[in-house]
């Protein structure tokens, strides 16, 4: 009798334990006092490897540590590398006819120039553009071991929907002067671009590998010293190219020394990553991870991300991501206290950069302090401050496990705020480097708005109460999750590949991109099965090194290469795996 008491007593309290984690309160004011500190102007926007982004990731630690969490890692750190910029070194000089230029006034390289020097003919090519069977820029002409001189933008500039536009990246057009053997490309901003003349800003463009080429952007006055020998102003050639809407080039008899001299600059930075341990003997091995990043744009500027690249000051992040942080350090204390209730251990990640594509994410992804296939289900938090009155709380992933449906079904109804699945795993957040390792994912945000990525960011615009009802939906989800017998069932939902960039893309292999891939080739984060890529055995950890006996160094020069593919072709891919080299034929 005294046992069955005991057992009774033991029911209840878990019964209690239970009815307090589906009932579990968030407070506004402790939910605002975090956002309010992350989004301080004392923190300068969390830019990776900035003191700022120090502090941030500390506090994140501290309260890791006050709600009874282990901390991983190096004293809860996970460090790593990112390139946040590139600088001028010594060794930046050009000449034109003998005559020498000023760094930073007649000329600036940019930033995805590769280091070193020519002296040739200046050939000038028009826009620069190739779209096969439209439009060629090089059509006629020897570029091979020349400079080659091009206006930025296309022969369509006030027309938003052109076919132009996939083609007029100066990435894509200093792929193919490359490809036509060219020394260097000098580019110019004409009149329809900008009335005044000045140099490009000089900015980093989140890709950590050259274009192959030497890319030099020089002003038009000093452009119009180069084409003066055929009697023709900048101005002159680019009002003839946009009126006969015509390719035009011609050699220029100018002869040009330029020399490059860059460096790219990294710095380190960290994810933040605590440990609650499940209570189940045989559970506690599966791992359920809880993301939020808690990284920003600092300043601001050109090249960080943000909607106002002229407005430079501290972009404080109050909902992107403060308010996703905040949420994580609030569950963190909750689930600690009713830890007794969980099966499922639950890792605590604050990521880093992940403005900068997801480098934190991935890192841990590829180092996990678990085994990766013990991760049972990823639930990331990306925005979840702007709740509007009978607005909805987007949950994205909810097609990547069948379970899901019925989880939400028996939950969404006590809150009263609208839901709006989503079910494809892949999208612009952390939950995509594990989505394309086939791991269950659930995407909870409340939405872009006008203020995202500017200045105006700011904790006073946030709903805190609002956060603290979806708190409450996402401690019931998680708690669901932790103690189900089976773990989620990955299913692949949508593509699992992020969307090619810009429009004109014909063709698509079918794989996740590694977007900061170091410039020996494109590395695969991910592969659909029933893809092009897939039915030819392209595999994750792959690295596209050409096409079609193309090279390939970085998603710029991918997508160039896929430009020129038509669905139905058969193609040549050559990878590295493992360090060896393999050639497949993919079918598009």
């Amino acid at each position: 009798m005294k046992n069955f008491h005991k057992t009774i007593l033991i029911l209840f309290l878990a019964a209690s334990s239970l009815l307090q984690a589906q009932t579990q309160v968030f407070s506004p004011k402790k939910i605002e006092k975090h956002i309010r500190h992350l989004a301080s102007i004392e923190l300068e926007g969390r830019y990776p490897g900035t003191l700022g982004d120090q502090k941030a990731a500390a506090y994140i630690k501290n309260s890791f540590l006050k709600s009874g969490l282990k901390l991983q890692f190096e004293d809860g750190y996970q460090p790593f590398e990112v390139v946040t910029g590139v600088e001028l070194m010594r060794g930046n000089f050009i000449e034109l006819n003998g005559e020498p230029g000023v760094l930073e006034k007649d000329f600036v390289p940019l930033s995805f120039s590769k280091n070193g020097g020519a002296i040739a003919e200046v050939v000038f090519a028009g826009f620069g553009i190739v779209m096969p069977g439209i439009w060629d820029d090089f059509q006629n002409l020897d570029v091979k071991d020349k400079w080659v001189l091009i206006l930025t933008g296309d022969p369509e500039p006030d027309n938003t929907q052109s076919a132009f536009i996939p083609f007029a990246s100066d990435r894509l057009k200093a792929i193919n002067a490359k490809d036509r053997g060219a020394a260097g490309l000098l580019i110019v901003k004409g009149v329809t671009s900008e009335k005044e003349d000045k140099l490009m800003p000089a900015f980093y463009d989140k890709t950590a590998s050259d274009a192959g080429i030497l890319v030099i952007n020089i002003t038009r006055s000093l452009a119009n010293k180069i084409t003066s020998n055929q009697g023709q102003a900048i101005e002159i050639l680019e009002n003839e190219i946009l009126t006969k809407k015509q390719p035009l080039g011609f050699a220029t008899h100018s002869i040009f020394k330029g020399n490059v001299s860059l460096n790219y600059k990294k710095v380190k930075t960290q994810n933040v990553v605590g440990f609650l341990s499940g209570k189940s003997p045989t559970l506690k091995n599966e791992y359920i991870v809880i993301g939020a990043h808690y990284d920003h744009l600092g300043f601001g500027g050109k090249g960080s991300g943000s909607r106002k690249p002229d407005s430079l000051g501290v972009h404080p992040g109050a909902d992107d991501n403060a308010s996703g942080v905040a949420a994580m350090l609030e569950l963190a204390a909750a689930l600690n206290k009713s830890s007794s209730i969980l099966k499922r251990s639950i890792l605590f990640v604050a990521f880093g950069a992940e403005e900068m594509g997801l480098i934190g994410a991935k890192h841990f992804v590829a180092n996990p302090p678990v085994p990766l296939t013990q991760i049972k289900a990823m639930i990331n938090i990306d925005m979840i401050g702007r709740l509007k009155t009978g607005g909805a709380l987007t949950i994205g992933g909810t097609g990547t496990a069948p379970e899901i449906s019925e989880m939400l079904n028996q939950i969404e109804s006590k809150y009263p705020f609208s839901i709006a699945r989503q079910p494809d795993g892949y999208g612009p957040s952390d939950h995509a480097a594990f989505y394309s390792s086939g791991i269950p994912v659930l995407f909870f945000s409340t939405g872009a708005h006008e203020d995202y990525h500017t200045p105006e960011d700011s904790w006073e615009k946030l709903n805190s109460k609002g956060q603290a009802t979806i708190q409450q939906l996402l401690f019931e989800a998680i708690t669901y999750i932790a103690n189900l017998e089976k773990p989620f069932t990955f299913t692949e939902s949508g593509t699992m590949m992020r969307r090619a960039q810009g429009r004109g893309y014909k063709v698509t292999l079918g794989i996740v991109p590694d977007v900061a891939s170091s410039g020996k080739g494109l590395g695969v984060d991910g592969v659909r099965k029933e893809g092009p890529a897939g039915r030819a055995g392209i595999q994750k950890g792959d690295l596209i090194v050409a096409i079609n006996g193309q090279a390939i160094s970085n998603i710029y020069e991918y997508m160039a290469r896929l430009n020129t593919l038509n669905a139905g072709e058969t193609i040549t891919v050559e990878l590295l795996r493992s360090g060896n080299k393999v050639v497949v034929l993919v079918q598009l």
